[in-house]
This record gives structure tokens, sequence and C-alpha cells, in this order.
């Protein structure tokens, strides 16, 4: 799987390093804004042993269709603004290119951009990209879904230089029904990224909790959706469409729709006998 990369900060740079190290994937080219290391060897520059070609180049330097053209990808991996999105998207897509974005937050109008983009190839958009994290949403669902009328916080830390709200703390919230208000957020020094949802049930609390303590579980998650993006059809998809799957499990193992149905009935049940 050939593999382009926009993005070539602190995620940007990490994502890179996992992307040499995997045998499966050729990592093609990285585009960054400055013209600081132009022309140099991505695997050089980390200090990664590759025979991958992996060259920077600028943003200015090769017009889109010029870059697919003659460094030609399966996948591009976005990390870096949300503004990049719309001077490649269009050549890519016409391309068949694939597109993961790992932007924190779109403005609207760009959330339809990728909405008609989607409509000529397949576009995975994740505001946090790690496997665990999606897990953690979708693990927080079901639980909800077995008692509606638990109470919910939701808690994210992130390093001091990260002003706003996390995006994936408002997607949580979102997914939960929780309004962006009732957020709390803790800015530290030290923190990458960590994420907590509290569940308050009858006589007991249940804390689901991701923290990224190293960047290159973007790169490992990033990975994991252009493995099973490239073979679907034309589309804009989430993790959680990714992860879905995994969470139906044979029914010799665990029927997972019938036992969510009895802990459901189970948890009402005892509810009731408290009032």
């Amino acid at each position: 799987m050939r593999v382009g990369l926009y993005g070539f900060g602190r995620a940007g740079k990490a994502v890179a390093s996992i992307l040499l190290q995997n045998k499966k994937v050729c990592l093609c080219w990285v585009i960054k804004k400055s013209t600081e290391l132009q022309h140099r060897s991505v695997s050089e520059f980390l200090g990664i042993n590759s025979d991958e070609p992996g060259l920077i180049f600028t943003q200015d330097e090769l017009p889109p269709g010029q870059l697919f053209e003659k460094h030609p990808v399966d996948v591009v991996m976005d990390f870096s603004s949300a503004e990049a999105i719309l001077s490649y998207g269009e050549e890519a897509a016409k391309r068949g290119i694939a597109i993961v974005s790992a932007i924190s937050e779109y403005p609207d109008e760009t959330i339809d951009y990728l909405k008609r983009l989607a409509h000529q190839t397949r576009v995975l958009w994740s505001p946090n990209i790690t496997v665990g994290i999606n897990f953690l949403m979708l693990a927080a669902k079901v639980l909800q879904s077995i008692a509606p009328d638990i109470d919910i916080e939701i808690i994210e830390e992130h390093f001091k230089a990260k002003k706003e709200v996390s995006g994936t703390a408002k997607i949580i919230a979102s997914a939960l029904s929780i309004p962006d208000e009732s957020i709390k957020t803790i800015r530290l020094g030290g923190i990458v990224s960590r994420h907590e949802i509290m569940m308050g049930f009858p006589y007991q609390t249940l804390r689901l909790v991701h923290e990224s303590v190293s960047r290159e579980a973007f790169g490992n998650g990033a990975l994991f959706a252009a493995e099973h993006l490239v073979d679907k059809k034309k589309g804009l998809y989430t993790m959680e469409d990714i992860l879905q799957p995994y969470f139906n499990l044979p029914k010799q193992k665990w029927q997972v729709p019938v036992q969510i149905e009895k802990l459901k009935d189970y948890y009402l049940h005892f509810r009731n006998k408290l009032r």
C-alpha cells in the first residue's frame, strides 16, 4: 500500500515513523508547509533504517495534480490542517485515492466538502484516530443502551498548548447525547491526550479511560484505518464504521444484541426495586 502524508509536525513525524517501520506500507512522500528539510529523506531525518523513498516536499512546490501523477499513492493520510483538504481533495478523489483524515475539527462547509468527495472515493475522518479511543466510544454507547438513564461525565486532558476543547471529547459527548458545555477540561504539561468517561450506576461507578502515552498511537490508528478502508466502497466513513464489525462476534461465542437486551432487562429490574 503506497501512502502519502500531509503534515510533518509532532503527530506527523510520529505517524511517519510507524509507516516506515511497517513492511506492508511504502511511505512515498510527506508534504509540509515550510521549506525546511525540503527534499530530505524522512527515514534519514528520523534515523530509521528504511529503503522507502519518503521524500519531503513543501506545500507550494508541487500542485496536488502533479504530485499524484509523479508520485502515485493509494492512500493520503492528513495530519496537517483543516484547510489542507481543500487543496488536494478534488485531485485525490478523481483518481480514486483513499483519504484518511485525522484533523481535530472541520467547519461545516468543509464537512460538506468531505461528503462530496466521498461520492468519488473512500474518505475516513476521525478527530482522534487511535483504535483505543474509538473502542472506548463504542463501549460507552453499548453501556448507555443498557442503562440509558445513568449519570455520565466526560473529562478530557491535554498538553498546555491545546487551547480548544478536545474534538474527540465533543464527539463522545454527541454520541452520548451530552451537551459540550458539560465537558471537563484539564491542561497540564507532560500530557499527550487522555479521555475519561465516568458512569454512575446505582451503588457503583464505572470509568472508561483512554490515554495516548505517545503520538505513535495515531500512526497505528491511521494504518489500521487505511488497511480497512482501501477495499471499501466509495463513501464517508468513521472509525466506528471500521470497528463495528469486530463487535459482531460469532453467535457461538456471544450473541451481542441478545446479551445486551438481557443486561438491560436486568438493570431496569434492579433500578425499579430501588424506587
